[in-house]
């Protein structure tokens, strides 16, 4: 099954507001000093904020150069796979579901790794080395094969086949990947986002919802539950990221 998302936001830490920041940004780059101040803004303290952003340099989440933060090529990656979340590509459904037929690797490592990835790519493990989803994706992310959405490092472990399951498809696609746990959820966040007061209040639903887009499953009209808030939860991300935009604006002075 795909992992659902809190159904409540939670409280962001200050490591989790610098990331905010940054992948809401591009390029995704700022000097301490706009981070923090837009931090402060938010109700973070100062000093928790540059314990933050020196425990990220440690860890390898930012890279410093000259005074300015970016986010790390493996942020860089989540940040990529946050957009095409936000903007998905999919094709008309024919009906056919794509299979993933995976060698499972021996170390747990790579296991992980692989498991990661099918997930990311929207397949939900029908049974262990078997991932299967309705075929209507195109192409998710930069480095994947056109034609099977397949990592490189994956395509050696891999073969993919078309097929259509017998029996109850609806039932199949809730217990695989379950929308309406995910839609319950979805209407949920937008009910506290139209309560939402300030801007602190509104940062954290806002990074709420961004990962419970990550964990849209992305299928067709025809498997969707009813009042389905996939579009509504991205128009209201993008009505945020504009309004997010002119606050850090502010914040700054006019400036980043």
């Amino acid at each position: 099954m795909v992992p659902s998302s809190p159904q409540s936001p939670v409280k962001l830490t200050a490591r989790s507001a610098v990331l905010s920041v940054l992948l809401g940004m591009h390029p995704a780059e700022a000097t301490a000093a706009a981070i923090i101040e837009v931090a402060v803004q938010l109700g973070f303290k100062e000093s928790a904020m540059r314990v933050a952003l020196t425990r990220m340099v440690a860890a390898g989440d930012l890279h410093r150069d000259n005074g300015v933060y970016r986010l790390s090529p493996r942020l860089i990656a989540r940040q990529r796979r946050q957009e095409a979340a936000l903007s998905p590509s999919l094709r008309p459904w024919d009906g056919q579901w794509s299979m993933q037929v995976v060698t499972v690797p021996a170390d747990a490592v790579t296991r992980a790794a692989t498991r990661t990835e099918l997930t990311e790519s929207r397949y939900a493990e029908l049974r262990e080395g078997v991932w299967i989803r309705p075929d209507n994706l195109d192409a998710l992310y930069a480095g994947r094969s056109e034609c099977t959405g397949r990592s490189e490092a994956l395509s050696s472990r891999t073969t993919v086949f078309s097929c259509r399951p017998e029996g109850d498809v609806v039932a199949l696609t809730e217990d695989l990947f379950a929308p309406a746990e995910w839609s319950a959820t979805g209407r949920a966040l937008l009910a506290a986002a139209e309560r939402a007061d300030d801007m602190s209040a509104r940062f954290e639903l806002a990074a709420a919802t961004v990962r419970h887009i990550l964990h849209d499953p992305l299928l067709p009209a025809e498997l969707l539950p009813d009042d389905w808030p996939g579009e509504r939860l991205r128009e209201s991300y993008d009505r945020f990221r504009a309004e997010f935009g002119a606050f850090a604006t502010t914040a700054l002075g006019g400036g980043h």
